[in-house]
């Protein structure tokens, strides 16, 4: 596409309802770029992506996941000239339609985060995923003033929907991190199991409720993610995902108030800006897929 053109209408229906890989498809053949040049024109705006991985994402065999990829992808959107989160928005689970629509457990997990998760479920008991509604979650990001993520603290609020669930099952993605944060339980749970991919720093663990729920029970469970000391790293994204929907979610980065961020936008594109106590904040309402922000320091 010359610059300054609209979306072509076909194009743009598929922005619209995706399928991603379809979507990511039409808009390379769209901008008439071969993958090659796809590849040269993201390393001109500091990115680095193979060709294999560029074509991966077009035929569905894989999809951008981690908070590098996401970055990419952002600015593979300014190359393609489409939108901002025209590709983004596509990457999210598909919306509820009827009680099935949603996988339960492992299933749930791998769908949302992709394959390299499964190996570590192994020894993780996930009967309690399919048990459990989470009404509410609020994530404390905290951002020190090289832009590094220090520390994520989350409060949940969660019902039973049957007998028996006693515990979370926590999914963390600490790949742009030199070393594995700590999991450090608060309110009402205690870590159980932790399983780590030392190559990719994913993370799949268990936190155990302190009593079982019966049905109908609510339950507030609180836990913090805590990065040790490292020189600076690349984590200037930061994004949940959720693989089944959550009825409000709460976002609040706080960044150090001497080296607040020059630039500040959620994933999908707007921009937010910074209080005078140097936070953002965003608020999202049955929210299902992927939901985040990225800064610039």
């Amino acid at each position: 596409m010359a610059s300054g053109q609209s979306v072509p209408g076909a194009l743009a229906e598929l922005l619209a309802v995706g399928p991603f890989h379809v979507a990511l498809r039409a808009a390379i053949s769209s901008s008439g770029l071969a993958l090659d040049r796809i590849r040269y024109r993201l390393r001109l705006r500091d990115v680095t992506i193979s060709v294999p991985t560029l074509s991966n994402w077009q035929s569905g065999r894989r999809r951008p996941e981690r908070p590098e990829s996401l970055r990419a992808l952002a600015e593979l959107e300014h190359v393609l000239e489409l939108p901002p989160a025209a590709l983004l928005s596509l990457l999210g689970p598909p919306r509820p339609r009827g009680r099935a629509a949603h996988p339960k457990g492992p299933n749930a997990i791998v769908t949302t985060w992709g394959t390299g998760v499964e190996p570590l479920l192994a020894g993780i008991d996930t009967a309690s995923d399919g048990r459990l509604t989470r009404l509410s979650q609020h994530d404390r990001v905290v951002v020190d003033r090289s832009g590094r993520v220090a520390e994520v603290a989350s409060r949940l609020i969660l019902r039973a929907s049957h007998d028996g669930a006693d515990r979370w099952i926590l999914v963390w993605d600490a790949g742009h991190a030199e070393r594995i944060p700590e999991v450090v339980a608060g309110q009402h749970c205690r870590p159980r199991l932790l399983n780590v991919d030392p190559d990719t720093r994913m993370m799949v663990g268990e936190l155990a409720f302190d009593a079982p729920l019966a049905r109908g029970d609510t339950i507030i469970l609180e836990y913090r993610i805590v990065y040790p000391a490292q020189p600076r790293t690349d984590s200037d994204t930061y994004f949940r995902r959720f693989h089944r929907p959550t009825r409000d979610y709460v976002l609040e980065a706080m960044f150090d108030r001497s080296a607040p961020p020059r630039r500040c936008h959620r994933l999908d594109g707007p921009a937010l800006v910074p209080s005078p106590a140097a936070s953002v904040h965003l608020v999202e309402f049955n929210v299902t897929g992927t939901v985040g922000i990225r800064w610039n320091m």
